[in-house]
C-alpha cells in the first residue's frame, strides 16, 4: 500500500562525510542499540569508538559527546556510513540480514575529493560494499576486523592493530 512503512525494514543513517573525508568506514546496517539511540555504535560493547580513537591518537574519544566524537573524526578525515540503505532483520546479527538494498557507494564514492580508502568494519560490509565499488581501482580497500561484540575471535588489541592500518591514509 503506498504511504505505509514497513515496521520490519531497518534503514541506515545518513552518512557522515565531508568534501576531506579521506577514509570512508562501512558498517553493514546500524544494530538495535545504535537505531534506538539514532546513532552510529551505540552499543557499550561495540570498539568502534575506542579502536578509531586509536588510530587517530584519541583515546577520550568513546567519552566525549556523540557530536562532538563525529566533529573529531570528519577533522581527522574519517567519515562514516553503511552498505545496506535497507534490509529486513531480526536483531542485530549480520547473519540476519534479509532482502538488502545496499546503499549507492559508488555515487557517494565519486562525491569525495579526498577519498583514499574505503574500510569494511566486518565480512558483511566488505562482502556487501565490495559488489557496489567494481569500477575504482585507484581506491584502496579495507577489510577490518568487525568491532561489534558478537565478533570476540580477537582481542580488542589485536582488532587495533589492524584497525591502525589506516592511520597511512590519513596523512
Amino acid at each position: 500500500m503506498i504511504g505505509t512503512r514497513d515496521p520490519g525494514r531497518k534503514s541506515a543513517f545518513a552518512p557522515v562525510v565531508s568534501p576531506d573525508t579521506r577514509v570512508l568506514v562501512l558498517g553493514s546496517l546500524p544494530g538495535e542499540a545504535s537505531l534506538a539511540a539514532g546513532r552510529y555504535y551505540a552499543h557499550p560493547a561495540n570498539l568502534f569508538w575506542r579502536l578509531v580513537g586509536g588510530v587517530i591518537q584519541r583515546p577520550d574519544l568513546p567519552e566525549i559527546a556523540y557530536d562532538q566524537r563525529l566533529a573529531v573524526v570528519l577533522l581527522h578525515g574519517i567519515g562514516l556510513w553503511d552498505t545496506v540503505r535497507s534490509a529486513h532483520r531480526k536483531g542485530s546479527l549480520d547473519a540476519a540480514l534479509r532482502d538488502v538494498d545496499p546503499a549507492p557507494l559508488a555515487a557517494r564514492v565519486a562525491s569525495l575529493p579526498m577519498l583514499k580508502a574505503v574500510a569494511f568494519n566486518g565480512a558483511a560490509s566488505a562482502k556487501i560494499g565490495a559488489k557496489q565499488l567494481p569500477g575504482h581501482p585507484d581506491l584502496e580497500r579495507v577489510q577490518l576486523p568487525s568491532s561489534s561484540p558478537a565478533h570476540a575471535r580477537m582481542t580488542a588489541a589485536e582488532k587495533q592493530a589492524h584497525w591502525n592500518s589506516l592511520r597511512k591514509f590519513l596523512l
